[in-house]
């Protein structure tokens, strides 16, 4: 009798309705081709728009990511407006239930915004990390991280810098 197969570490991305192309597609590439992930695409809208002009469709409703063993914001495209309480409030939860929670770029604004990052460091696009700093004062936003990893709280700088975290991210898995 064959051995079953593991179980995969169950990925859900979070499309944001503004957000760059690239920021989402790094970690739809990174986790969705390897084998040992199990990729979720979800958002609260069922099409979202990006900042490339195109308009991706959303399999999934944001509530589908309850339950991933890792939920990654891949971007916030309005730094100083508050993010959906429905998406923070998944964030907080999700969090105390155990999942690791990964904000790629600006996407370090959704989880400073959920209070994640209270008291620990982060970084974000250096264009935006003195505005982080201001609108988050608790957060120790380093300028100069590629990424930081705190476990289940790991966040990284530009667009580019999240393809290096994604990839930090399977070598920390596996």
């Amino acid at each position: 009798m064959a051995e079953p197969d593991p179980p995969r570490h169950r990925v859900a991305v979070i499309a944001i309705d503004g957000g760059p192309l690239f920021e989402l597609a790094v970690p739809c590439a990174v986790f969705g081709a390897h084998p040992a992930y199990a990729l979720e695409v979800c958002g609260d809208a069922s099409r979202v728009a990006t900042s490339a002009a195109l308009e991706l469709a959303v399999p999934a409703p944001l509530a589908a990511a309850r339950g991933a063993d890792t939920i990654i914001v891949p971007t916030w495209p309005r730094p100083g407006e508050a993010p959906p309480a429905e998406l923070i409030e998944l964030l907080r939860a999700e969090h105390a239930r155990g999942a690791r929670i990964v904000g790629l770029c600006l996407g370090a604004y959704v989880l400073a915004a959920a209070g994640l990052l209270d008291g620990l460091a982060a970084t974000t696009h250096w264009e935006f990390s003195a505005l982080l700093a201001r609108l988050h004062p608790r957060v120790d936003v380093t300028r100069d991280a590629v990424y930081v990893d705190h476990g289940r709280l790991v966040t990284a700088a530009g667009s580019a810098s999240g393809l290096d975290c994604c990839l930090h991210l399977v070598a920390v898995d596996l």
